[in-house]
């Protein structure tokens, strides 16, 4: 049975590993990606798209973009609270924000933006979710797309001065 929905969800909880520290004595920022990717191994649990799930149907989730903002430093043995919103999906894709809080302060550490494509892990290639997924889905929608859209979502990347000559 899956977990009552809430928004945004706010399961996940972990703290800075000293291997993921770097020279600068904080979090190393491919590790960043790393713990990220934890927390989306919970919200896809909580999805319903568990590992039982892609072992029966034999499909997959292939990360298509992701944007990481790096707002505050974060160091060894720091408590992590990662909350996830669903910012929207269609029958093959899901696109969702992460962010990570320092759960003993309660600053915002940084924010992890992603669409991911579901696979039929045979052919590799796009394809449909199962009715289940798409239904869950529907229903974690109902809650998540009434949360404010996050400030840090959809943004670029770039300088907008004009280089001097």
């Amino acid at each position: 049975m899956k977990e009552a929905i809430t928004a945004p969800f706010d399961r996940c909880r972990d703290r800075v590993r000293s291997e993921w520290i770097d020279e600068n004595r904080h979090l190393n920022l491919g590790y960043y990606v790393v713990a990220f990717d934890w927390a989306t191994d919970m919200w896809f649990d909580h999805m319903g798209f568990d590992a039982e799930h892609r072992q029966t149907r034999e499909v997959a989730s292939f990360a298509l973009e992701c944007h990481v903002c790096y707002l505050r430093e974060m160091r060894v043995g720091d408590p992590i609270r990662y909350t996830t919103q669903l910012l929207g999906f269609d029958e093959k894709r899901f696109h969702f924000f992460h962010r990570m809080w320092h759960a003993d302060e309660g600053y915002l550490a940084a924010t992890n933006e992603i669409i991911n494509l579901h696979v039929d892990s045979a052919t590799r290639k796009a394809a449909p979710m199962a009715p289940e997924i798409l239904r869950r889905l529907e229903a974690l929608g109902e809650a998540h797309f009434q949360l404010p859209r996050p400030s840090q979502a959809g943004r670029y990347i770039g300088l907008d001065q004009k280089p001097e000559r």
